[in-house]
């Protein structure tokens, strides 16, 4: 599983990150992304929605922890 931890940065800077790491997934590959606002959390969850992931959050340690799994086609 691979990792990023977005805690810090302000938008848009999880989301880029969010989404060159997910393109790069293959099918059944996990991500897990690591994000503190509430606002970085439901974009994050849009864009890799997009890009043909699922993808779950919940609170973790004052933020948030999403976990993508890139669907199979």
């Amino acid at each position: 599983m691979k990792h990023i931890d977005a805690r810090g940065l302000s938008c848009p800077e999880p989301v880029i990150q969010a989404r060159r790491a997910a393109s790069d997934l293959s099918a059944g590959d996990q991500l897990e992304i690591l994000v503190d606002a509430g606002a970085a959390r439901d974009n994050v969850l849009r864009t890799v929605s997009s890009l043909g992931c699922a993808a779950e959050a919940a609170e973790y340690e004052g933020g948030f922890r999403i976990v993508v799994t890139k669907k199979q086609r």
